[in-house]
């Protein structure tokens, strides 16, 4: 099961640029471990650590996860 607050923490720091390679490293294997990425997306990253359209792309499957993630708790709670 995914850490959503983890998650949370180190979206909004690679999403700002401001986390460090240690946590886009964590970031990345999240997803990947959480099936939020494919092992290709993830080869891709670890290829090119640099690579904007593979950060970005991450951003935005992170960003959906925790969406879904914060949609379930509304819901949950009625």
């Amino acid at each position: 099961m995914i850490d959503y607050n983890r998650l949370e923490f180190l979206n909004g720091k690679v999403k700002s640029n401001t986390a460090t390679a240690s946590e886009k490293d964590e970031y990345m294997l999240l997803l990947y471990k959480n099936n939020s990425i494919t092992k290709n997306q993830y080869d891709k990253y670890l290829e090119d650590k640099s690579s904007p359209s593979v950060i970005g792309a991450a951003i935005t499957i992170g960003g959906i996860l925790l969406l879904g993630y914060i949609i379930d708790k509304l819901t949950s709670k009625s």
